[in-house]
């Protein structure tokens, strides 16, 4: 049974910081393409950042190049997202998602649908 759980969100003030992980069991999360996405209330889920099974390739979305770095760690099965210079705006909750059958280490995948194991979500708050 594949599970996908994320952690580390909270209530940061602007310009603050903080770190998700994301622990992935019952797949071979080496051999996943992962990528964080997001979701603040009454808007469309968006994506954040992705990074290759390889690791060797990342992604940010525009609103966030500079200021988050997407990180993983094969031995842990754990992705990260560390977030820093944080804004009102990056207020949401933020989905962990992973690729299992991704074909080539070095692509990212940053469409919804390419993902087929998402988390619950972990939800981020931050304060002006």
């Amino acid at each position: 049974q594949v599970q996908v759980v994320e952690s580390g969100g909270g209530l940061v003030q602007a310009g603050g910081s903080l770190t998700l992980s994301c622990k992935a069991s019952g797949l071979t999360f080496a051999d996943c393409a992962m990528g964080w996405f997001r979701q603040a209330p009454g808007k469309e889920r968006e994506g954040v950042s992705y990074i290759s099974w390889g690791g060797g390739r990342t992604y940010y979305a525009d609103s966030v190049k500079g200021r988050f770095t997407i990180s993983r760690d094969n031995a842990k099965n754990t992705l990260y997202l560390q977030m820093n210079s944080l804004k009102p705006e990056d207020t949401a909750m933020y989905y962990c998602a992973a690729k299992s059958d991704a074909l080539y280490g070095g692509v990212v995948y940053t469409q919804i649908y390419d993902y087929n194991y998402w988390g619950q979500g972990t939800q981020v708050t931050v304060s002006s």
